[in-house]
């Protein structure tokens, strides 16, 4: 829908918004372009005429209140959504323009290129810390990097997601031996190691501690320029703190998408307003 002319800023707006540093949102190529995008389970759909760009190397935020189909279009850009059954997509979603949901596309391959990590840690009971960054890889088969290179592979990806330290001396115990916390980022680590244009994070701090919760949103914020990050969040504070834009989705429909700082204070969109300001959601 057409923009109106944004009002004075919000004042009532509690949020601490802050441009994050180097942000250049301006300046970037999308790598992720959504285009005309429709959601269903069955008959009811749950995301309706989506269009939108993720900028390569920002973190995007998308903010809306409990079914609005945040989940929904994150899953949408890797393939997900199809998992569920009765559910289908009808629209484009361009990987470096090129629509994944064209015939004879391999969504495993999607998924190693744009890698998702849920709400809910989800580490693997049955393997070793290890085993569990590298387990991107097991159907690779001989193509498969060696086992040395898997080493070298899971040390890189887990001092990217900040836990290296906390792990290296354990990395034969078992997964579940490790925090709520530690999980996440665990989870995080492993979808790294395929080395993804595009990491998915499906509000993922909502289960955890707010010290683990701090790191993970260090974590987001120092991902930036090496990898596109899209966060779904409930938590407009969050949103604020980590992310260069934001999206807002109210009824399945995007109803705005702006820098995040713009989006908080100046929104073009009376519904922007009446939820980040607590009226609704």
């Amino acid at each position: 829908m057409a923009a109106t002319e944004p009002r004075a800023p919000l004042t009532s707006v509690r949020v601490g918004v802050a441009e994050p540093a180097g942000a250049t949102a301006t300046s970037a190529e999308p790598i992720v372009s959504v285009r005309a995008l429709d959601a269903y389970f069955g008959a009811h759909r749950a995301v309706r005429d989506a269009s939108l760009d993720f900028l390569d190397g920002h973190v995007t935020a998308i903010i809306g209140p409990s079914g609005c189909g945040k989940s929904t279009l994150l899953r949408c850009l890797n393939r997900m959504h199809e998992t569920v059954p009765t559910a289908r997509t009808e629209g484009e979603v361009l990987l470096e323009g090129k629509d994944i949901y064209t015939r004879g596309v391999n969504p495993i391959e999607v998924r190693k290129r744009i890698g998702m990590v849920f709400q809910r840690p989800t580490p693997f009971p049955t393997m070793s810390i290890r085993d569990n960054v590298v387990a991107g890889f097991r159907a690779a088969g001989r193509s498969a990097p060696s086992r040395r290179e898997q080493d070298g592979i899971a040390e890189w990806a887990l001092r990217r997601a900040a836990l290296w330290d906390e792990v290296k001396d354990r990395l034969s115990e078992s997964a579940t031996a490790l925090s709520g916390g530690q999980q996440q980022r665990l989870c995080i680590a492993r979808a790294l190691a395929t080395k993804p244009r595009v990491l998915l994070l499906d509000e993922p701090t909502a289960s955890l501690d707010p010290l683990s919760t701090q790191k993970v949103e260090e974590l987001v914020y120092e991902l930036r320029g090496d990898v596109t990050v899209v966060i779904v969040t409930h938590n407009m504070q969050q949103a604020a703190r980590v992310s260069d834009r934001t999206a807002f989705m109210l009824l399945g429909e995007l109803v705005e998408m702006a820098p995040t700082s713009r989006l908080f204070t100046s929104p073009a969109d009376e519904r922007t307003e009446a939820y980040i300001t607590g009226r609704f959601g």
